[in-house]
């Protein structure tokens, strides 16, 4: 292992105190996770992609490509070859302006991770987030919903749009399993780069998927259901509110080997 795990950057620089500051309460800013390993990224493309579409969006610029790969790669020479790292594009006049705002990058690593073991547990809540496709900062509801799910004895949290069909959990995309087919939630939600790579590499095993309303009630009826995020293509989930469902393992092992043909790549 080279560098640390943990390394705190503002714009390719150190960040200090007073360029930290400011964002302790900074709401208005969108980001994006990922796993680093041997110095290199699995979808960077997708990750460069959700930056610049989401500061289009939010600041009406975006920075080139090729900048924020300098800035990934500044704070990985500093890093321990084997991290975890989150970009954060944020606007310097903050929050409650209508004020033009360039964007800025922080970028900041930590520890690697493989996420929880499983199975999971789910309960199911009614809530849809704010511009759901972007993946944004200042999401209170997550965590409160986490921790309600707590309380009623599981693990995290779904989530039901006001149709009353599964979207995503916390912090984690679904999918479940037919027999044959993955199957994706239909609903508003964030398609986070790991579903995305996924989604793509599916056809290389010859593996049919396709999207569709699912309700936890549905839910109980196919043949298994995962979650995934930044950390992990695939954690079996065993019961989603109510329904009990049934061993997911097929369906993970075939996220898990759809993930591992997409190549890793150096910023």
């Amino acid at each position: 292992m080279t560098g640390t795990y943990h390394t705190v950057q503002r714009d390719g620089e150190p960040a200090d105190r007073d360029t930290l500051a400011p964002l302790a309460f900074a709401g208005y800013a969108h980001f994006t996770a990922m796993q680093v390993r041997g110095g290199r990224v699995r979808g960077l493309d997708l990750h460069l992609d959700r930056l610049r579409n989401a500061s289009h969006e939010l600041f009406g610029q975006a920075l080139p490509d090729e900048r924020i790969r300098a800035l990934l790669r500044a704070a990985l020479r500093e890093a321990a070859d084997d991290v975890s790292l989150v970009a954060t594009v944020y606007g310097a006049a903050g929050e409650f302006t209508a004020a033009a705002q360039a964007p800025h990058v922080l970028v900041r690593t930590a520890a690697p991770s493989a996420g929880p073991a499983g199975p999971l547990s789910l309960a199911v809540f009614g809530h849809e987030r704010m511009l759901p496709h972007i993946k944004h900062v200042g999401e209170v509801a997550k965590t409160w919903y986490l921790r309600e799910a707590a309380t009623q004895g599981h693990d995290d949290a779904a989530f039901t749009d006001r149709h009353g069909h599964l979207s995503e959990a916390s912090i984690w995309n679904l999918a479940f399993w037919d027999g044959d087919s993955v199957v994706w939630p239909e609903a508003p939600m964030l398609s986070g780069i790991t579903m995305q790579v996924v989604r793509r590499r599916l056809a290389d095993l010859g593996i049919p998927q396709r999207s569709q309303a699912i309700t936890p009630e549905q839910a109980a009826t196919t043949r298994g259901a995962a979650v995934m995020n930044s950390w992990t293509p695939g954690v079996a989930v065993h019961r989603i509110g109510t329904a009990r469902l049934p061993d997911a393992a097929p369906l993970v092992t075939v996220l898990h080997r759809a993930y591992a043909l997409e190549p890793l790549v150096a910023p």
